[in-house]
């Protein structure tokens, strides 16, 4: 059973910063891009961030120049550092990926989430 976990979330200041790890278990053969979301209380959940195996990313224009990608491809595991945080950016943030745990059988996981929240 291939799963993800994340974790690294918590209480911050506004102006402060937080790194969020997400890493992937089980039997796993690959993982193509390897993605954040994020959804706030009453609100649709929103992409946030993305990395492809060959480390190419993509960022939501709220995050672009705050927040950064990254992956370590020997451990299955995405980060996420999050710098000059806002209020808005308080919301539960969840990973996703799309698993292989052979060469033909992908299974697309999500995490269950870890809560941010930025408040003075």
């Amino acid at each position: 059973q291939v799963q993800l976990v994340e974790s690294g979330g918590g209480l911050v200041q506004p102006g402060g910063s937080l790194r969020l790890s997400c890493a992937a278990s089980g039997k796993i053969f690959s993982i193509n891009s390897m993605n954040w979301y994020r959804q706030a209380p009453g609100k649709q959940r929103e992409f946030v961030a993305y990395i492809t195996s060959g480390g190419s990313t993509g960022y939501a224009d709220s995050v672009k120049g705050r927040f950064t990608i990254s992956r370590d491809n020997g451990k299955n595991t995405v980060y996420l550092q999050m710098n000059s945080l806002k209020p808005e950016d308080s919301a539960v943030y969840y990973c996703n990926a799309m698993i292989y745990s052979d060469y033909k059988t992908g299974h697309d996981r999500w995490g269950r989430g870890t809560q941010v929240t930025v408040s003075s």
